[in-house]
């Protein structure tokens, strides 16, 4: 395994921050509301209440910083700006670099369950020459890449210019692979339009054009359009279910998310009930949140978020991919011309598209041209958190998408 050229850092929240929040979580005022039972109104509060005295009385923050410095962990600067990574060497005399971006109300943490077998996947029933380097940044602003003193205007494109940075120059890869989700995956897809040239490819769990956040009404999935009249009734419902699903934190992050950010920021239970609820919402639990997330994996994440403080910068970032909206850095066809595999998962399939169809839909749309799609897969399980989900098919469809593209040994 090789090392890397700069002073570990590893994780370590204070202990006096651990105590203010069990002070905070007991002195918490709790609202007046009932009749929630089928979530018309928002987050149930009866679940809430039992995580949060979990997180108060049971949660064991400790036990979870061992599993995660299990790992390597660094912090660098670069353009003024703190980067947080976390780094699984990969196994073998010529593993392939790879950064992984996450998205929100993600943590570094939501790739635990495929760094091993990305990066020795011979010990994982996979062949060893695709191994891979991992690094696992922290977004700008998200868990331990903080504080952004200096820099309140990051967006995804400019995350993207960090992570060459940080690949190539503080690294000192001349080539490296790239994958993400959520907003990561247009992170990651801003360095297969820029730096195509230096990537082997990319891999993404979504397909989202680069402009997606651009316009005057960027909150809005339907650019402030009605419904149409006339759809079948199941078509027309799945509409207002994922209008219900995504609508309220994309507004709310894009119009006034430093409003939202002064409540989020002083009362762990506003904080948790806000990124809860899109995880409760967001993943394929089939009604049963732990079934994909126990509470210590919940807590665990949420920890993250409130010992440092990121809440209000990590929501930001929505905001600023509108207001510094995504310029090209080319005009060729397609725009993103690195290799790109991309996995969907039923759970997010839009209005009127079996999962079957899922790939063809895709194919059809008028985003398949921003891609040099090279491999395109759809699972029936799994949600919005595809490598924490389906972990096992996350790391198939990835391999799938370099298997022949990575470097022979002794190149770097």
């Amino acid at each position: 395994m090789t090392s890397l050229p700069l002073p570990q850092t590893p994780i370590h929240i204070p202990d006096e921050t651990l105590e203010d929040l069990h002070q905070r979580l007991s002195m918490t005022r709790w609202p007046q509301i009932s009749g929630n039972q089928d979530g018309r109104y928002g987050l149930d509060g009866e679940y809430l209440r039992e995580l949060c005295e979990y997180w108060r009385d049971e949660f064991d923050w400790r036990k979870a910083e061992a599993a995660i410095n299990a790992y390597e962990h660094y912090t660098v600067q670069i353009d003024g700006v703190p980067v947080h990574f976390m780094r699984r060497p990969g196994a073998g005399p010529a593993p392939t670099p790879l950064i992984l971006s996450h998205g929100w109300p993600w943590t570094f943490w939501h790739w635990s369950k495929v760094v091993d077998a990305l990066a020795d996947p011979g010990a994982h029933g996979g062949d060893p020459a695709d191994a891979f380097d991992v690094i696992v940044p922290s977004l700008p602003g998200f868990g331990f890449s903080t504080p952004l003193d200096h820099r309140p205007d990051l967006n995804f494109w400019k995350i993207a210019d960090l992570w060459h940075t940080l690949m190539t120059d503080v690294l000192g890869h001349s080539r490296y692979a790239a994958a993400g989700c959520d907003v990561g995956a247009l992170v990651t897809g801003q360095l297969g339009h820029k730096y195509a040239d230096e990537l082997y490819g990319i891999h993404i769990g979504s397909g989202l054009r680069l402009d997606f956040f651009t316009g005057d009404r960027a909150w809005d999935f339907s650019g402030g359009r009605p419904i149409p009249e006339g759809l079948p009734a199941d078509v027309h419902a799945r509409v207002l279910e994922l209008d219900r699903r995504f609508a309220v934190h994309l507004a709310t992050h894009v119009l006034a998310p430093d409003t939202l950010a002064f409540g989020l920021a002083d009362s762990p239970v506003g904080m948790l009930a806000w990124i809860l609820e899109r995880w409760i919402k967001w993943s394929d639990n089939h009604g049963d949140v732990e079934s994909v997330f126990s509470k210590d994996d919940l807590l665990t994440h949420a920890t993250i978020y409130w010992a440092t403080n990121s809440i209000a910068t990590s929501i930001r970032t929505y905001a600023n991919n509108n207001r510094y909206p995504w310029t090209p850095a080319h005009d060729r066809t397609p725009a993103i011309e690195a290799p790109t595999g991309i996995t969907f998962v039923a759970y997010e399939n839009p209005p009127g598209v079996a999962t079957g169809q899922r790939v063809q839909q895709f194919l059809d749309s008028d985003r398949a041209a921003w891609y040099h799609h090279v491999n395109l897969t759809v699972h029936e399980r799994g949600g919005h958190f595809i490598p924490w989900e389906i972990p096992g098919e996350w790391v198939d469809d990835l391999r799938r998408t370099f298997h022949g593209r990575l470097r022979t040994p002794g190149q770097t």
